[in-house]
Protein backbone atom coordinates (compact mmCIF):
# COMPACT_ATOMS: atom_id res chain seq x y z
CA UNK A 1 0.00 0.00 0.00
CA UNK A 2 1.28 3.43 -0.95
CA UNK A 3 0.84 6.90 0.47
CA UNK A 4 -1.61 9.68 -0.33
CA UNK A 5 -1.28 13.45 -0.09
CA UNK A 6 -4.62 15.21 0.14
CA UNK A 7 -4.87 18.94 -0.60
CA UNK A 8 -8.32 20.35 0.08
CA UNK A 9 -9.74 23.84 0.25
CA UNK A 10 -12.68 25.89 -0.87
CA UNK A 11 -12.60 26.73 -4.57
CA UNK A 12 -10.21 29.65 -5.16
CA UNK A 13 -7.93 29.06 -2.13
CA UNK A 14 -4.93 28.11 -4.30
CA UNK A 15 -4.78 24.34 -3.81
CA UNK A 16 -4.49 23.59 -7.52
CA UNK A 17 -1.58 26.00 -7.94
CA UNK A 18 0.19 24.50 -4.91
CA UNK A 19 -0.38 20.92 -6.14
CA UNK A 20 0.99 21.79 -9.60
CA UNK A 21 4.04 23.35 -7.94
CA UNK A 22 4.64 20.20 -5.87
CA UNK A 23 4.39 18.00 -8.97
CA UNK A 24 7.35 19.91 -10.45
CA UNK A 25 9.41 19.44 -7.26
CA UNK A 26 8.73 15.78 -6.40
CA UNK A 27 8.99 13.26 -9.26
CA UNK A 28 7.63 10.53 -6.95
CA UNK A 29 4.21 12.22 -6.92
CA UNK A 30 1.44 11.54 -9.40
CA UNK A 31 -1.77 13.50 -9.65
CA UNK A 32 -5.02 11.63 -9.05
CA UNK A 33 -7.43 12.52 -11.81
CA UNK A 34 -10.98 12.82 -10.50
CA UNK A 35 -14.10 11.89 -12.40
CA UNK A 36 -16.82 14.50 -12.79
CA UNK A 37 -20.15 15.01 -14.49
CA UNK A 38 -19.54 18.72 -15.14
CA UNK A 39 -18.49 20.11 -18.50
CA UNK A 40 -14.85 20.93 -19.18
CA UNK A 41 -13.85 24.56 -18.56
CA UNK A 42 -11.39 26.51 -20.68
CA UNK A 43 -8.55 24.29 -21.89
CA UNK A 44 -9.25 21.35 -19.53
CA UNK A 45 -8.66 17.96 -21.12
CA UNK A 46 -10.37 14.62 -20.51
CA UNK A 47 -7.94 12.18 -18.90
CA UNK A 48 -5.54 14.95 -17.89
CA UNK A 49 -7.52 17.38 -15.71
CA UNK A 50 -10.58 15.20 -15.07
CA UNK A 51 -12.35 12.18 -16.44
CA UNK A 52 -15.46 13.87 -17.85
CA UNK A 53 -18.30 11.34 -17.80
CA UNK A 54 -22.07 11.53 -18.03
CA UNK A 55 -24.24 11.54 -14.94
CA UNK A 56 -25.63 8.15 -16.01
CA UNK A 57 -22.12 6.65 -16.28
CA UNK A 58 -21.17 8.16 -12.92
CA UNK A 59 -24.22 6.64 -11.22
CA UNK A 60 -23.50 3.29 -12.89
CA UNK A 61 -19.95 3.35 -11.48
CA UNK A 62 -21.30 4.22 -8.02
CA UNK A 63 -23.56 1.18 -8.19
CA UNK A 64 -20.56 -0.99 -9.13
CA UNK A 65 -18.60 0.44 -6.13
CA UNK A 66 -15.83 1.76 -8.39
CA UNK A 67 -15.35 4.96 -6.37
CA UNK A 68 -13.35 5.23 -3.13
CA UNK A 69 -15.19 8.49 -2.53
CA UNK A 70 -17.72 10.58 -4.41
CA UNK A 71 -20.03 13.45 -3.76
CA UNK A 72 -22.68 15.58 -5.39
CA UNK A 73 -20.65 18.76 -4.88
CA UNK A 74 -23.17 21.05 -6.52
CA UNK A 75 -26.75 20.17 -7.41
CA UNK A 76 -26.59 17.65 -10.25
CA UNK A 77 -22.78 17.79 -10.46
CA UNK A 78 -20.83 14.81 -9.14
CA UNK A 79 -17.12 14.42 -8.44
CA UNK A 80 -15.32 11.29 -7.30
CA UNK A 81 -12.11 9.30 -7.05
CA UNK A 82 -12.01 6.02 -8.94
CA UNK A 83 -10.40 3.14 -7.05
CA UNK A 84 -8.57 2.10 -10.24
CA UNK A 85 -6.90 5.55 -10.37
CA UNK A 86 -5.26 5.10 -6.95
CA UNK A 87 -4.28 1.51 -7.77
CA UNK A 88 -2.76 2.62 -11.11
CA UNK A 89 -0.59 5.25 -9.41
CA UNK A 90 0.55 2.89 -6.65
CA UNK A 91 1.34 0.19 -9.25
CA UNK A 92 3.70 2.75 -10.84
CA UNK A 93 5.49 3.08 -7.47
CA UNK A 94 4.29 6.65 -6.95
CA UNK A 95 2.59 8.57 -4.15
CA UNK A 96 -0.91 9.81 -5.00
CA UNK A 97 -1.51 13.55 -4.69
CA UNK A 98 -5.07 14.88 -4.63
CA UNK A 99 -6.52 18.29 -5.37
CA UNK A 100 -9.96 17.61 -3.95
CA UNK A 101 -12.94 19.30 -2.34
CA UNK A 102 -13.08 19.45 1.44
CA UNK A 103 -15.61 16.69 2.11
CA UNK A 104 -13.92 14.34 -0.36
CA UNK A 105 -10.57 15.02 1.30
CA UNK A 106 -11.92 14.19 4.74
CA UNK A 107 -13.50 10.99 3.41
CA UNK A 108 -10.15 9.89 1.94
CA UNK A 109 -8.37 10.67 5.22
CA UNK A 110 -10.88 8.57 7.18
CA UNK A 111 -10.47 5.70 4.72
CA UNK A 112 -6.65 5.71 4.48
CA UNK A 113 -5.76 7.16 7.92
CA UNK A 114 -1.97 6.96 8.52
CA UNK A 115 -1.24 6.34 4.83
CA UNK A 116 -2.56 9.84 4.12
CA UNK A 117 -1.57 13.38 4.99
CA UNK A 118 -4.57 15.72 4.72
CA UNK A 119 -3.71 19.40 4.21
CA UNK A 120 -6.29 22.19 4.27
CA UNK A 121 -5.27 25.23 2.22
CA UNK A 122 -6.52 28.28 4.12
CA UNK A 123 -7.18 31.49 2.15
CA UNK A 124 -6.51 34.87 3.79
CA UNK A 125 -10.25 35.52 4.15
CA UNK A 126 -13.64 34.74 2.64
CA UNK A 127 -13.51 38.18 0.97
CA UNK A 128 -10.22 37.36 -0.79
CA UNK A 129 -11.69 34.03 -1.87
CA UNK A 130 -14.71 35.80 -3.36
CA UNK A 131 -12.41 38.22 -5.22
CA UNK A 132 -10.37 35.32 -6.65
CA UNK A 133 -13.44 33.40 -7.81
CA UNK A 134 -15.06 36.48 -9.33
CA UNK A 135 -11.78 37.41 -11.04
CA UNK A 136 -11.56 34.05 -12.82
CA UNK A 137 -14.50 34.97 -15.03
CA UNK A 138 -15.34 31.29 -15.58
CA UNK A 139 -18.65 31.03 -13.69
CA UNK A 140 -22.11 32.51 -14.00
CA UNK A 141 -23.47 34.76 -11.26
CA UNK A 142 -25.64 31.88 -10.02
CA UNK A 143 -22.69 29.46 -9.93
CA UNK A 144 -20.57 32.06 -8.08
CA UNK A 145 -23.23 32.44 -5.38
CA UNK A 146 -23.30 28.66 -5.00
CA UNK A 147 -19.49 28.57 -4.69
CA UNK A 148 -19.46 31.39 -2.11
CA UNK A 149 -22.01 29.61 0.10
CA UNK A 150 -20.09 26.34 -0.15
CA UNK A 151 -16.77 28.07 0.61
CA UNK A 152 -18.16 29.69 3.74
CA UNK A 153 -19.27 26.27 5.02
CA UNK A 154 -16.00 24.55 4.03
CA UNK A 155 -13.79 26.99 5.94
CA UNK A 156 -15.27 25.53 9.14
CA UNK A 157 -13.83 22.09 8.29
CA UNK A 158 -10.20 23.23 8.52
CA UNK A 159 -9.57 21.90 12.07
CA UNK A 160 -10.46 18.35 10.94
CA UNK A 161 -7.36 18.18 8.71
CA UNK A 162 -3.87 17.08 9.76
CA UNK A 163 -2.40 20.46 8.81
CA UNK A 164 -3.73 23.92 7.95
CA UNK A 165 -1.52 25.53 5.29
CA UNK A 166 -2.11 29.29 5.18
CA UNK A 167 -2.03 30.64 1.63
CA UNK A 168 -1.67 34.34 2.36
CA UNK A 169 1.40 34.54 0.10
CA UNK A 170 1.72 31.93 -2.65
CA UNK A 171 5.53 31.61 -2.61
CA UNK A 172 5.52 31.08 1.17
CA UNK A 173 2.65 28.58 0.96
CA UNK A 174 4.47 26.61 -1.77
CA UNK A 175 7.68 26.50 0.28
CA UNK A 176 5.77 25.33 3.37
CA UNK A 177 3.95 22.71 1.27
CA UNK A 178 7.32 21.41 0.00
CA UNK A 179 8.52 20.95 3.60
CA UNK A 180 5.29 19.17 4.65
CA UNK A 181 5.43 16.83 1.65
CA UNK A 182 9.14 16.09 2.10
CA UNK A 183 8.64 15.27 5.76
CA UNK A 184 5.72 12.95 4.92
CA UNK A 185 7.41 11.16 2.02
CA UNK A 186 10.73 10.55 3.71
CA UNK A 187 9.74 9.82 7.31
Amino acid sequence: MGKLLIFSAPSGAGKTTIVHHLLTKFPELEFSISATTRQARGDEENGKDYYFISKEEFLHRIAKKQFVEFEEVYSGTFYGTLRQEIERIWANGKTVIFDIDVEGGLHLKRKYQDQALAIFVQPPSLEVLIERLTGRGTDSEEKLKERFAKAEKELNYAPRFDVILKNYDLATACAEAEKLVGDFLYK
